[in-house]
């Protein structure tokens, strides 16, 4: 492995060398793995597959660009930052909901199961309140995200309430754009850092910067590896669970003594193994008067991440397959995750009867009954 300018490892000394040839089976290896870093996880010499995954496909983008591979690239890299797409797309997809059109695709498009079961349209807040704290505990810039602001609304109101329950000042700077987690995945680094260096500009000046979602949350972590300042972003992020778990444990927010059930935990894989945070969605959902069920204590991949529902579906659905027999098996009909990708695999899976929130979205609703 080489360093890049950025300090991201990379493939192209070992391909450089001819140790390794960037041929159809390499780039098929790189394209079948989850990038879960479950590996990294358990690696006792703390090697950083994650970053090695992301230059090695930015390498491999160099030496072998495919149609499909630019493409993928464009999505992450391009449209997923144009906002105006993203709300007529989430339109429409709520017109078909609506018209009932999704029960119609054939049930192998996972992906769209999930869209199905999704509240992508209409939205109404759950209780949220505009608190502006006369002496604010602190800023926090709040992640507005690609998919998060127009498939996961819900989930924003929910930690704008609750931050602003602990007394923040919660904003969601206009001049953001997407995380670049995803085009960092794909192998897209000058796009993944443009927005990177965007974001670092955009949230300049708070305290802290949050993320609702344990995959953005991750990347915004190792800004430090795409943007010039990016150090200050890493150093400044909370993921909303720790954050949130940190305030009830502090005294900053309630716990609730009402006994309201069983709730299954799901652990995201950038949550489980990314950020080695597990206890916090667990304190999260004792605290909204639950008992937390763990449902798989080495933290398999859902089969969600990122887009490779999208163009690995046999694996994902075999994934999804097992992570929703997991939850079955478990007993509770609610769930919690804290990730996007992974709460639409698991309504896509888990089939009817069946409930899957945010953690801070679950301690909300229980703090508004």
């Amino acid at each position: 492995e080489t360093a890049s300018p950025r300090g991201r490892l990379t493939a192209l000394g070992a391909i450089a060398a001819g140790t390794v040839v960037a041929d159809d089976t390499y780039a098929r290896m790189l394209s079948f793995c989850l990038q879960c870093r479950a590996c990294e996880a358990a690696c006792p010499s703390h090697v950083p597959f994650g970053q090695m995954m992301e230059g090695a496909r930015a390498d491999l983008a160099k030496e072998r660009p495919t149609t499909s591979g630019r493409v993928r690239r464009l999505l992450v890299g391009r449209l997923l930052n144009m906002r105006w797409l993203l709300a007529l797309v989430t339109s429409g997809v709520g017109l078909v909901q609506r018209l009932g059109v999704m029960r119609l695709l054939p049930r192998r498009m996972r992906l769209a199961r999930g869209l199905r079961r999704q509240r992508v349209f209409p939205h109404s807040a759950v209780g949220v309140h505009d608190l502006a704290p006369a002496v604010p505990a602190g800023s926090v810039a709040l992640l507005a995200g690609c998919v998060m602001d127009q498939w996961f609304p819900d989930v924003h109101d929910a930690t704008r309430g609750v931050l602003q329950m602990a007394g923040y000042k919660v904003d969601s700077p206009e001049t953001q754009r997407c995380c670049g987690a995803l085009a960092a995945h794909e192998g897209a680094a000058k796009e993944a850092g443009r927005m990177a260096a965007r974001n670092v500009a955009a949230f300049a000046g708070y305290d802290l910067i949050v993320s609702d979602a344990a995959g953005c949350s991750a990347h915004l972590k190792d800004y430090e590896q795409w943007a010039s300042g990016g150090d200050s972003v890493a150093a400044r992020t909370r993921d909303v669970t720790e954050l949130v778990a940190e305030l009830i444990a502090d005294g900053q927010l309630p716990k609730l003594e009402t006994a309201r059930g069983k709730v299954a935990v799901h652990d995201p894989c950038h949550l489980r193994h990314a950020q080695r945070i597990i206890d916090a969605p667990r304190a999260i959902v004792r605290a909204a008067g639950y008992t937390p069920v763990d449902i798989d204590p080495d933290g398999m991949c859902c089969g969600a991440a990122g887009l490779y529902m999208v163009y690995e579906p046999d694996t994902a659905e075999e994934l999804g397959r097992q992570k929703a027999s997991q939850v079955h098996q478990a007993g509770p009909a609610t769930v919690v995750s804290a990730n996007p990708g992974c709460e639409i695999q698991l309504r896509a899976h888990l089939g009817k009867g069946y409930r899957v929130l945010h953690p801070s979205e679950l301690y909300w609703q229980a703090l508004n009954r």
